[in-house]
């Protein structure tokens, strides 16, 4: 510490990297317990004052499941948020666009994909159908989300239905 009391930027910069080094010791452990009841797993958290001088919040999660489905040996892990690893640095950075977080379940008939928007409503989200790609993106205020998701096949874009409570959105694509 400092003669005044604080934190020196190594000793802020030290104690954020053993809280980083403990969350991964913590994940360690659950995937071990994912991997014995063959479930599901997810977390999220929030960077800020990253020491760009501006405010800057960069959120980050990930969600792994393991045995579920038809792929019961398979292990699947769905990154979102908005840090990257940018490809030539090499580095993360906080991009301006989030990824949010998408579902995607075949069921009886239809499939339907959900995200989780936080802050989004309905007249703030824009869909783009090509081919079996669905793009989703909305924005509004300082939010603004963007994901394009594999679908199992082709839909026509009338043949989607859309709705949108508190952030989650629901999209059923029907043949």
């Amino acid at each position: 510490m400092s003669k005044t009391g604080k934190k020196t930027p190594d000793q802020n910069f030290q104690s954020g990297l053993g809280g980083l080094l403990g969350g991964f010791a913590d994940l360690v452990q659950k995937l071990g317990e994912l991997a014995e009841k063959g479930k599901e797993l997810s977390g999220k958290g929030e960077l800020s004052d990253l020491g760009f001088g501006k405010d800057v919040k960069g959120v980050y999660g990930f969600n792994v499941r393991v045995g579920l489905g038809k792929d019961e040996d398979k292990v699947k892990v769905e990154p979102f948020g908005n840090i990257k690893t940018d490809k030539k640095s090499g580095r993360a950075v906080v991009q301006e666009v989030r990824e949010p977080l998408v579902d995607v379940f075949e069921e009886e008939g239809h499939t339907l994909v959900v995200a989780e928007m936080p802050g989004i409503s309905l007249k703030d989200v824009k869909l783009h159908m090509k081919d079996d790609v669905l793009t989703i993106s909305a924005q509004r205020g300082d939010k603004k989300y963007r994901k394009e998701v594999l679908l199992p096949r082709a839909y026509p874009k009338d043949k989607l239905t859309v709705t949108c409570n508190n952030g989650m959105l629901e999209i059923k694509c029907v043949l």
